[in-house]
């Protein structure tokens, strides 16, 4: 006799494009134990592109400051390619200003969270600056 495993409706997906291993893999566990979200990583802007526009996820968090093709320019190839344009980005950055915030919001960002992130809240705070519900 099997028990049925009972799937929640909702789960969202959400990929982590970061080139830090260590910061993919807290999100990554954070998301997957607090919220039970399906997480896909990727380690370089072109590599989440890919990911992105396979996997087709309910939201990216993309890391700002990467080697070779940075944040603000995986943002623009998501922006700009029809597959993945609609998926909301979220930037994540250690450091931010202003007048920082309002160019991120320019190209497309949908929200700036702060690196270090706490890990037992990330969920929330995609959950609230995306407006999802909880339910």
């Amino acid at each position: 006799m099997s028990i049925p495993l009972t799937i929640p409706m909702n789960i969202k997906r959400i990929l982590v494009i970061d080139d830090e291993a260590d910061i993919r893999e807290i999100a990554s566990m954070s998301l997957k134990i607090t919220k039970q979200w399906e997480v896909f990583t990727a380690a370089s802007g072109a590599e989440g592109v890919a990911i992105a526009a396979a996997e087709q996820p309910d939201a990216i968090l993309l890391d700002v400051i990467m080697p070779g093709v940075d944040g603000l320019a995986t943002l623009r190839s998501l922006n700009t390619n029809s597959a993945t344009q609609h998926i909301p980005v979220l930037l994540l950055t250690a450091t931010v200003r202003a007048a920082t915030r309002q160019q991120y919001a320019e190209l497309g960002a949908k929200a700036v969270l702060l690196k270090p992130f706490d890990p037992g809240s990330l969920g929330n705070q995609i959950e609230e600056v995306l407006s999802w519900s909880k339910a």
